[in-house]
């Protein structure tokens, strides 16, 4: 199994580091059904299946199956390199600023 299909077949939580965000958005434009912006402006996880905005520091979130990939490319892309995307078994960094 080549490592992008690993990624997808792992469950996975998300979780962001609002001190080194920078509000650029495009994580909300890669998953807008996971992350949404507060009203100070950084983003936030939102918890599913309900969408509440999850504020609380290192706040996690479960990230749905169909969603992972977007999850892993918006982790990937930010320019803040705050989204952190990790394994819900053992809690290793899969994407984000301490992934191996």
């Amino acid at each position: 199994m080549d490592e992008e299909a690993r990624l997808v077949s792992d469950e996975v939580r998300v979780w962001i580091d609002q001190k080194l965000c920078t509000g650029d958005g495009l994580c909300t434009q890669y998953a807008p059904d996971v992350f949404e912006f507060g009203d100070d402006g950084l983003a936030y996880v939102k918890d599913a299946p309900d969408g509440e905005l999850l504020t609380p520091e290192g706040a996690q979130a479960d990230v749905s199956e169909r969603l992972r990939l977007d999850v892993i490319d918006a982790a990937d892309e930010c320019p803040g390199n705050c989204i952190h995307v990790v394994r819900r078994a053992d809690g290793t960094e899969v994407a984000g600023p301490d992934a191996g």
